[in-house]
């Protein structure tokens, strides 16, 4: 009985050994984005901006996981968020 308990514990530990060799968590600098790029974006992991009271164009970034599983970053031009409460 003992046994077995270990061979399940062991088999599971491995699998998620394995699983997180596989998980690609590599961050890299976001790439500047430019008109007609291709991304693939399969899930979109944050998005994040510059805080500002001002409405103006700031430079964003957002962080995906694309259509292979490699975690990618794009960093792109827009308005600040400030400019929603602004007429």
């Amino acid at each position: 009985m003992n046994l077995r308990i270990l061979l399940l514990a062991s088999a599971l530990a491995s699998s998620g050994a394995s699983g997180l060799a596989l998980a690609d968590t590599s961050t890299a600098a976001p790439v500047p984005y430019h008109y007609g790029m291709p991304l693939h974006v399969k899930h979109v992991i944050s998005m994040t901006e510059p805080s500002t009271q001002e409405c103006k164009v700031v430079t964003a970034q957002m962080t995906f996981i694309d259509n292979l599983g490699k975690q990618e970053g794009i960093s792109y031009q827009k308005l600040s968020h400030a400019c929603s409460y602004q007429n």
